[in-house]
């Protein structure tokens, strides 16, 4: 696998994962846990758009 589609497959499983919680917890966007996923998950999008930066200049 790539380093592109690895880093898409950690974007969709963070994102589902976040949604699971937001669930889970009532739709409290304010909760600890769910900061801490939305966190992650704006981590790895940062990553996905250095990388698309980096190696694919038009």
């Amino acid at each position: 696998m790539s380093e592109i589609e690895e880093l898409l497959k950690d974007i969709d499983k963070l994102k589902e994962n976040l949604n699971q919680l937001i669930e889970k917890k009532d739709f409290n966007l304010q909760d600890p846990e769910i900061i801490k996923a939305s966190q992650e998950l704006n981590t790895a999008i940062t990553k996905y758009n250095h990388f698309i930066t980096k190696n694919y200049k038009l």
